[in-house]
């Protein structure tokens, strides 16, 4: 695992960021060519160890998110926004990793034409072989990519994000945190 300078990173993303908005934009394409390099592979690798494993890739991107979503379960047309499809395409998808015994949908108890999907243990046991073989490839990847382009990447991942490693003014965390107990006991 490489370690990375964060005050160095977030000089990168600085950088980047200004030059999005200058005449010459190089540093900053730079930064996403690396960054949709690194993820188009990495992307890609996840497909093909999906196929191996029987799974269509859209397919098993509706198990990660399921299984990855905060409650361990979506409605249906969670699936959908965060697969970026249809509703209808969503529950399309959810009837066919149903068959294949991967999810398994349960109608809510105050709304009938809500639909909760859960990965059982079969998917769940799937989604891990599936992650294992992921992990030896995107290992290998890694490896040959430069400090330089590992930066690159990242700091235009963070500029996607929103995240900056700047350090808050001094109190901010306090403030946030009294804001919210407060809420809390209002």
């Amino acid at each position: 695992m490489r370690i990375i300078d964060a005050a160095r990173l977030e000089k990168r993303r600085e950088k980047a960021v200004k030059a999005r908005g200058a005449e010459d934009r190089h540093v900053y394409f730079r930064g996403v060519a690396e960054a949709r390099y690194a993820l188009r592979k990495v992307f890609r690798l996840v497909a093909e160890e999906a196929k191996r494993a029987g799974l269509d890739p859209l397919a098993h991107q509706a198990l990660i998110q399921i299984y990855g979503s905060e409650r361990k379960m979506l409605r249906i047309k969670e699936v959908a926004e965060r697969l970026d499809i249809t509703a209808a395409f969503a529950s399309s998808l959810v009837k066919a990793l149903a068959a294949k015994r991967t999810v398994t949908r349960v109608r809510d108890a105050s709304d009938n034409r809500v639909t909760w999907v859960a990965v059982t243990k079969t998917g769940r046991d799937l989604l891990h072989r599936v992650d294992e073989e992921v992990q030896r490839h995107v290992d290998y990847f890694t490896r040959g990519l430069t400090p330089q382009q590992t930066e690159a990447a990242l700091s235009i991942l963070m500029f996607y994000a929103g995240v900056s490693f700047r350090q808050a003014p001094e109190g901010a965390t306090q403030a946030r945190i009294k804001a919210k107990v407060t809420k809390l006991f209002d």
